[in-house]
């Protein structure tokens, strides 16, 4: 009886430690993508900022680029412009891949999506691309391509969908909608489930055009072990890694590490301390990938 007790504690133990490296040998896979994000605060973009995004895709002669429009009321409109400004960059061929008209059970189109070099998410409603692709092959098929080495870029709403825990923009203490929130309220942010590429960074875009400070803050409030990053308009990161380098016309915002947070009994959000930084273009940001 002793004997089969040590034994049985030692298989417990192996497959404890099995499981164990497992779990971070998945984390490590997360954190180890060959791919990069290249993540658009909305507005304008630029043809500088056009051609920064096909050299960091580093697009081959047999290379092929996915535009994925689920975002945006005006998928046809929207594909034909970012088309028209990837042609004046880069020869290689652009598809437009529709999957609120088509089915993200098709393995021809999902295992493209999966082959592509550069994945671009137009602009629009953050909410409507994810209930298009959350828990579909669709979803697998983006994580893989930028497994392998894609380049997964994003506008706007394509921006937003990069986090674990999207801003879906509905406030929770506000029945009104609001470009940014008039208050700074514990518990006032609705997040949603996003792609993920970004497990511990919260991403807020069209950040100074619209003045979306308190959004953000409130945001990193509910989640305060994470660093928010506020893009402008006709700007990005370039993210490989922990690192996130500034591109484009305007400002990029960090914020991290609250200290000493006191909820108050009125759900005011009060800090006493908080880390703040401001960069542009060619700045670089560290972040939790």
């Amino acid at each position: 009886m002793k004997g089969k007790g040590i034994l049985s504690l030692g298989l417990k133990t192996v497959l404890s430690i099995l499981l164990c490296v497992g779990l971070m040998q998945c984390a490590s896979a997360q954190n180890s993508a060959k791919g990069s994000l290249f993540i658009i605060g909305g507005g304008n973009r630029s043809d500088a900022l056009i051609k920064q995004l096909v050299s960091t895709a580093g697009l081959g002669s047999k290379d092929y680029i996915i535009v994925l429009p689920m975002a945006s009321e005006q998928p046809d409109t929207g594909f034909k412009y970012i088309s028209q400004q990837l042609k004046r960059e880069t020869n290689a061929t652009i598809r437009n891949f529709d999957f609120n008209h088509h089915s993200t059970q098709d393995k021809k189109w999902t295992d493209s999506v999966a082959g592509a070099k550069l994945i671009y998410i137009l602009g629009g409603d953050q909410n409507h691309f994810m209930k298009a692709v959350l828990g579909t092959p669709v979803y697998t098929a983006i994580h893989e391509a930028y497994q392998k080495g894609a380049t997964i870029a994003g506008t706007s709403a394509g921006a937003a969908v990069m986090s674990r825990y999207m801003i879906t923009g509905k406030q929770l203490q506000e029945q009104k909608y609001k470009e940014t929130f008039d208050r700074l309220w514990h518990h006032n942010i609705e997040f949603a489930e996003g792609l993920g590429l970004l497990k511990q960074t919260i991403i807020d875009q069209h950040f100074l055009k619209r003045s979306r400070y308190n959004r953000l803050i409130s945001a990193l409030a509910d989640k305060p072990d994470y660093i928010c990053v506020g893009i402008d308009e006709g700007t990005a990161i370039i993210v490989k890694g922990d690192r996130a380098t500034v591109a484009g016309e305007s400002q990029v915002l960090r914020f991290a590490l609250p200290q000493k947070a006191v909820k108050a009994s009125d759900q005011l959000i009060s800090f006493k301390t908080l880390e703040m930084g401001i960069f542009t273009a060619g700045d670089v940001i560290r972040i939790k990938p």
